[in-house]
């Protein structure tokens, strides 16, 4: 396809109302400011060779730079964090918007679409937990105590990922339509649960295990952490993070096994 002679024409192809209006597959920061940056970028990439898989490509590794930058000691390590949390979700625009242009969506870019979000919000907590263990202080051995706790975190957030791939298997096997991406499509039906996930948004510890959401968290910690000291609250972190993430899968599961989302009416 021929390139783009502006930006309001690449938005147009790239950004339709049934992009922007995603309510559960847009995450906050692309609907706050993510998608009016992106075209800039995607102009550009649209310049180059590169397929919108390769974009994908480069979500990915932005996502591992993303956890191994926690690793670095100090405050500067959760900036770089944070700052690579947020280029990887203005990448993870960037790929849908050129494969739109190109038409070239494939199930190999939703593939590897997914492997970035799975294995960022996998290596994150990993990465949080090596802090926790002082594995930067060369003073003193490594807790690894701490290490397994970050990988206990890693494997709940993972599993709570897969709870939603897993109601879209139920659907297929099922033989039932694709749910919409709107607002209210995955509440739970009338009930307890349903007061509960109201009330669940005036403190919405559920969504924080996201990785934009972990590595802001990771860079408030350590911001804390000048005044306490970066080892205590990198454990006190992980130590909150835990068990909050098993009530969060708990929470999940019944939300989905009380909605309309597995009933076959």
């Amino acid at each position: 396809m021929e390139k783009p002679t502006s930006l309001a024409q690449l938005r147009e192809v790239t950004q339709p109302p049934e992009v922007r209006t995603r309510a559960n597959a847009e995450h906050w920061v692309a609907h706050l400011y993510l998608r009016d940056l992106s075209p800039y970028v995607t102009w550009v990439l649209l310049k180059t060779p590169i397929s919108a898989n390769g974009v994908t490509g480069i979500m990915i590794l932005t996502g591992w730079a993303t956890a191994a930058a926690l690793l670095i000691p100090g405050i500067w390590g959760p900036v770089l964090a944070l700052i690579l949390g947020q280029l990887q979700m203005l990448i993870d625009c960037c790929d849908g918007e050129v494969a739109r242009w190109r038409k070239t969506k494939s199930p190999a870019g939703h593939f590897l679409d997914a492997v970035g979000h799975y294995t960022t919000e996998a290596l994150i907590p990993l990465a949080l937990g090596l802090r926790a263990a002082g594995f930067a202080d060369n003073s003193r051995p490594i807790d690894w105590m701490w290490v397994a706790l970050g990988a206990f975190l890693a494997i709940v957030i993972i599993l709570n990922k897969v709870l939603n791939d897993l109601v879209r298997v139920a659907r297929a096997m099922s033989d039932l339509p694709k749910l919409a991406d709107a607002k209210g499509a995955n509440a739970p039906r009338p009930g307890m649960v349903a007061k509960l996930r109201r009330l669940a948004r005036f403190v919405p510890f559920h969504r924080i295990y996201h990785s934009v959401e972990l590595t802001i968290i990771a860079f408030v910690a350590a911001v804390i952490g000048l005044a306490v000291g970066e080892l205590q609250i990198s454990q006190v972190l992980v130590a909150v993070l835990l068990p909050l993430s098993v009530l969060a899968i708990i929470g999940h599961f019944v939300a989905i096994m009380t909605s309309s989302r597995v009933r076959a009416a």
